[in-house]
């Protein structure tokens, strides 16, 4: 099998987070921008984002039996749903907790949602989308997930 084909799956996951990026520039730059984060405004703008833009809540939220987000746990963690069509060594087997207590610093959040790049210096793994906030936009997110109740 040729490397194109073997590796075909990561083009289209690629293109999908495209997609999502493109996505959630797009509705960024409808809203109206906000002053340093911390505002009701920016916690209200943050949910937005990540509620209805980049959409964590599909990956970080624990689901129920019958495979709806249990809320109760919102963005607390979960089992990671996606799997590559081939085995993948380094895949993830379980979607970080990033409401409440941030699972790292405001900065390095806020770097993180802006350039993509994680603590340890390397990007994000797959499924996990590239996203590449504005200053302001990652600023409102990390303020909203710091307001989110962590529940057992």
């Amino acid at each position: 099998m040729s490397c194109k084909g073997k590796h075909a799956w990561r083009l289209e996951l690629l293109g999908a987070a495209a997609t999502v990026l493109a996505v959630a520039v797009s509705a960024a730059a409808q809203q109206p921008k906000t002053a340093p984060a911390k505002s009701t405004a920016d916690v209200a703008r943050g949910k937005y984002l990540v509620e209805n833009v980049a959409m964590c809540e599909q990956c970080h939220t624990p689901r129920n039996d019958d495979g709806s987000l249990e809320q109760a746990r919102q963005l607390q963690g979960a089992p990671v749903f996606l799997q590559p069509p081939q085995a993948e060594a380094n895949w993830p087997l379980k979607a970080p907790r990033i409401g409440g207590a941030l699972p790292a610093g405001d900065a390095e959040m806020v770097k993180l949602l802006t350039t993509g790049i994680w603590t340890n210096g390397q990007p994000l793994r797959f499924p996990m989308m590239p996203f590449r906030m504005t200053e302001a936009d990652a600023r409102a997110v990390v303020a909203y997930l710091k307001t989110i109740q962590a529940q057992p």
